[in-house]
């Protein structure tokens, strides 16, 4: 067994000072260690996107990573996308286009679109199709997914005019 490291996750705005084994991944100490039990674990390999987070102000696999990787660094899950009571843009839409079903993968999908319209808010349906492509969901056949996002986009982008 090997030793423990110390680190400290910056996970939406507050530290978290935990000690794990160095092949710990971020996922499992984001919820095991830190108890931010939003996001996901899927398949474990990357492909599906579940585990998605903002790390460093952008969209990454944390399967994918160890949480040493992370040590020190802003970190943005789920729980940090609603300012107090009032959801973000996008978990409303997810609401109102009926975007999710078993709700499993809906924490991946918030966190790519948010991370995405943030740093385009005036991105097209063809460049969105392809981002919101790479997660993948079991249940909804996506369509309101897509619609979700899209507007939320809108509303978003209204919110800055």
């Amino acid at each position: 067994m090997s030793d423990k490291v110390d680190i400290t996750l910056d996970i939406n705005g507050a530290a978290h000072a935990i000690s794990v084994e160095p092949r710990k991944t971020l996922v499992d100490a984001i919820r095991d260690d830190c108890g931010q039990t939003g996001t996901h674990i899927g398949c474990e390999h990357g492909v599906c996107g579940t585990c998605t987070i903002i790390l460093d102000g952008e969209a990454i696999r944390s399967c994918l990573m160890f949480a040493v990787q992370a040590d020190g660094r802003k970190i943005r899950t789920v729980e940090g996308l609603a300012d107090g009571e009032t959801l973000h843009p996008l978990q409303q839409a997810f609401i109102d286009h009926h975007g999710l079903q078993c709700g499993f993968c809906t924490p991946g999908f918030l966190m790519l679109a948010a991370n995405a319209l943030e740093h385009n808010p005036d991105i097209g349906d063809g460049e969105l199709l392809d981002v919101l492509a790479s997660n993948l969901c079991r249940c909804t056949g996506y369509q309101n997914i897509i619609k979700a996002v899209r507007a939320a986009r809108d509303t978003m982008r209204g919110a800055k005019v």
